[in-house]
């Protein structure tokens, strides 16, 4: 007999000899269990969480990204004495090679702390709409926004400039170490089963695209026509382009050029020579308006990334051409709150993350835009704390407001809104709706908020730490000709109309507003976090709550990524319709039944996922002990390796 057991039917517990009937107790003491039920997840972590993924935990560096062989390229890399510069480009040169919800011709959003500087850099790898991208060209089409997939939907690549000017600049391997993993894949690897579903899925698109149909369907006149799981999927197109790459350095190094020197070589390769002539070729066959001129303008820009203080941590972050800046404004708002007091998860504090999140994304979906277009974005104004705590006054504290509208940043950086016309007008309930639009099912809504990312961390014991976030080029896209590249869908974050966001109106030479958003935090000027996530709209809003989760409920990094999170609907989203759901919220299954009662008398539209969290990648860095803390959330194939 064993000496403990516990029957939760007829609510008895037996301790050897001893029985105890829980029956009566528990209607007695109800509210006294459902206090000690609400307080669980705020015991210390370690002392009663168990988590679904073991965390990671390294001495001397870290690898992590979107799949497992492209772990095992970053780690490549560092085990062969790279830094984690060398190794994020051996892992984005991969996951774009396996198609992880991105390809070549995508764009990179990169975070980089350089340990010889103390300083935070951004790198902005998005590419730019090309020559006779404007909102009239797309209106003559009887388009409300630019496509979602197909020629007309790519802006430049930025990918292979992203990825050549950071190992430039901050690597110490060589373009030819760095590209090997993502060539040996491109020779042929085992297709995973996510890419030949997404493959089956987009069949009837893909095969539109002559050069998409000769590379996905390599089996002609079989069934099926496209691979199997475990098949060898081969890219000897894409293997021919990264070997010019190589052999571009080779020659530059041949003649005297140094290692910097070299890998630009390869650089304008891509963006002037040979491989740019038949990416535009290829894509202007195919309907496109890339000419030679769109890709040899581009250029990678190296940033200053925004920064706000949240109780002593640092928090960085790219600028207005992604959203990653709205995070910021959310912790401003937060700053003053009591998050711990309020409870994990209780009705209260999600009630307090959901309207100062929308209060973030309204200003998004405003202000946002390509900080090298005029007019400039108010970045000062939103940023202020002032600023935070007059919109903070906006929040009914018993109540949803599913009108939640941008604000006025422009009088706390000393100026007159030159939109203030088209703000008064702005509002997603009075917003037009289109019929395709009210016919949108709850889960196309979460797809369209949920588009492709993947995202990588890397770190080394020599002070390096790098996050990024590349995109674009995912299944279906059309393959640039004999390159092997996939060009992006960034073209559709743009909107035609100035009334919705004067700020992302589609010019020539311009970066959408896109939606990917590394983060590295700083505490007393070391790395603390690098972490990421896919996921579209909701990037910024499970970012945050993984950062909440570490920094106000002590959480693990592991705990952190797989913890339940919430999204909001609220938001416009930046693909497809650009549609919003004001109101929606998204919570997890395990949600308790008082906080789903207590949610719905507040107004909110309730739905439920088994899991919520993005999926999230991220690297803790412990300076007591000199140790490296990896997690990855609890779905999809992201992977670490660390030593």
């Amino acid at each position: 007999m064993n000496p403990f057991s516990l029957r939760l039917g007829p609510f008895s517990l037996r301790l050897g000899p001893f029985s105890l009937r829980l029956g009566p107790l528990l209607a007695r003491y109800r509210f006294l269990f459902s206090v000690l039920l609400t307080m669980l997840p705020f015991l210390p972590a370690t002392d009663i969480s168990a988590t679904e993924r073991p965390p990671l935990h390294g001495r001397h560096w870290m690898a992590i990204t979107g799949k497992p062989l492209a772990a095992t390229a970053g780690a490549r890399m560092l085990e062969n004495g790279g830094n984690a510069v060398d190794a994020a480009c051996a892992m984005l040169a991969a996951v774009s090679t396996l198609h992880d919800s991105l390809g070549w011709g995508g764009e990179t959003q990169a975070l980089i702390y350089n340990p010889h500087t103390g300083k935070v850099v951004g790198i902005n790898a998005l590419g730019v709409a090309p020559t006779g991208a404007t909102a009239e060209f797309f209106k003559s089409m009887n388009l409300k926004y630019p496509p979602e997939e197909g020629p007309l939907a790519a802006v430049t690549p930025g990918t292979p400039g992203g990825l050549m000017v950071m190992l430039a600049e901050f690597g110490t391997m060589s373009l030819k170490e760095v590209l090997a993993p993502a060539m040996q894949l491109a020779e042929g690897y085992p297709i995973e089963t996510q890419l030949v579903l997404a493959i089956e899925k987009n069949q009837d698109l893909l095969r539109q695209w002559p050069y998409s149909k000769a590379l996905f369907f390599p089996h002609e006149g079989r069934r099926p026509e496209f691979p199997k799981p475990g098949e060898l999927f081969r890219q000897p197109d894409l293997l021919d382009t990264l070997q010019k790459l190589a052999d571009a350095e080779a020659d530059a190094l041949s003649a005297g050029q140094d290692r910097k020197q070299a890998i630009l070589s390869a650089y304008d390769r891509f963006y002037r020579g040979d491989i740019a002539t038949e990416i535009v070729r290829s894509a202007r066959e195919q309907g496109g308006l890339f000419t030679m001129e769109d890709l040899a303008n581009w250029e990678v820009k190296i940033e200053e990334p925004v920064i706000t203080n949240y109780k002593g941590i640092d928090v960085c972050k790219l600028t207005s051409w992604v959203q990653g800046p709205a995070m910021l404004q959310c912790l401003n708002m937060l700053e003053d709150l009591d998050l711990k007091s309020m409870g994990y998860n209780s009705a209260r504090y999600i009630h307090a993350l959901y309207q100062v999140m929308n209060l973030a994304f309204a200003d998004r979906d405003f202000y946002y835009g390509d900080p090298y277009f005029a007019p400039r974005e108010p970045l000062e104004g939103l940023l202020s704390r002032e600023y935070g705590r007059d919109r903070m006054r906006l929040i009914n504290w018993n109540r949803n407001n599913p009108d939640i509208r941008p604000g006025d940043p422009y009088p706390y950086q000393g100026e007159v809104n030159p939109f203030s016309d088209l703000l008064e007008k702005w509002s997603n309930l009075k917003r037009p709706v289109e019929p395709e639009e009210i016919a949108m099912s709850r889960e196309d809504l979460n797809e369209a908020f949920r588009r492709g990312t993947t995202s990588i961390q890397a770190a080394g014991e020599d002070g390096w730490a790098v996050s990024i976030t590349p995109s674009g080029g995912w299944v279906p896209a059309v393959i640039a000709g004999k390159t092997g590249v996939s060009l992006s869908q960034r073209m559709q974050s743009f909107v035609l109309d100035p009334a919705e966001n004067p700020f992302n109106v589609v010019e020539p030479g311009k970066r959408p507003r896109a939606t990917l958003t590394p983060s590295i935090a700083l505490k007393d000027g070391k790395p603390l976090l690098c972490f990421s996530v896919q996921g579209g709209d909701t990037q910024d809003q499970n970012l945050l709550q993984f950062f909440l989760n570490v920094v106000e409920f002590g959480m693990t990094v592991q705990e952190a990524c797989e913890a339940a999170n919430i999204t909001s609907g609220q938001m416009r989203s930046s693909f497809g319709r650009h549609v919003a759901e004001p109101g929606l919220l998204t919570l997890v299954d395990e949600v308790p039944s008082w906080v789903r009662k207590e949610l719905g008398q507040m107004g909110y539209e309730m739905t439920f996922v088994k899991k919520n969290s993005g999926p999230i990648t991220a690297i803790q860095f412990d300076h007591a002990h000199g140790t490296l803390w990896g997690g990855a959330s609890n779905h999809g194939e992201d992977h670490g390796i660390a030593w």
